[in-house]
């Protein structure tokens, strides 16, 4: 769960740059061998995050088994500790309205990344909104640059921080959680969490019509789930 409050978004986000690998600067490519959804590696590229440590830390946030393996679902909340996934959004919205009315807001987290509606709730224009993937996953990509930013060097050890800011052993097991997701991934993934050399990509405009296909298999459509 994303448990720090970010209170600005830093200009540095937009700054266009590069991916440095090693010494050598490129522009990092949206490999086709990669495994992560098209929709996650764009909205990485939006705030210079590697696409394989968003997916990794939504993996570990919110997956579920599903017939075509396991995947981030966005329709899940977390209430004092414990998962809720539900098969629509409209049903996850109405939980989440009832489990308000009982429990503080920063014992709430939601979404596909599981973002805590207590510490980062300035992200969302609205409860509902929180439950918006790509919104919610931009909310996550920011958290995590963050993050990282505080402590440049790892990319795992940001993913800890997302987690759990002040660090210890509650920010250890999510770190190890996260590498058996990455483990999942290539080759190429492992090297750009660890790297310390990832820098800022240009950032892309998405358009809202090929937003849904790109995360299309991230985000089973079901009826009223919109």
């Amino acid at each position: 769960m994303a448990n720090r409050r970010i209170l600005t978004v830093s200009a540095f986000l937009m700054a266009e740059a590069a991916v440095v690998f090693s010494g050598h600067a490129t522009t990092k490519p949206l490999s086709a061998g990669c495994p992560v959804p098209e929709g996650y590696r764009r909205v990485a590229e939006e705030y210079g995050v590697p696409a394989e440590a968003l997916y990794s830390v939504s993996l570990a946030e919110s997956s579920r088994r599903l017939p075509q393996g396991e995947r981030p679902w966005p329709w899940t909340l977390n209430v004092t500790g414990k998962g809720y996934r539900y098969a629509t959004r409209e049903e996850a919205y109405q939980a989440l309205l009832g489990f308000m009315r009982h429990h503080p807001l920063r014992r709430i987290d939601v979404g596909i990344a599981q973002v805590n509606l207590g510490w980062n709730g300035a992200f969302f224009h609205s409860y509902r909104e929180a439950l918006e993937p790509y919104t919610n996953l931009r909310a996550a990509a920011q958290i995590l640059r963050h993050c990282y930013e505080m402590n440049p060097g790892s990319w795992l050890q940001a993913a800890g921080c997302y987690h759990h800011p002040a660090g210890g052993k509650p920010a250890r097991t999510y770190r190890a959680i996260v590498q058996r997701k990455l483990a999942t991934l290539d080759a190429a993934a492992s090297d750009s969490l660890t790297s310390s050399h990832f820098s800022y990509p240009v950032p892309t405009v998405v358009s809202p019509a090929t937003e849904e296909t790109a995360l299309l298999w991230a985000e089973p459509q079901t009826p009223g789930g919109q």
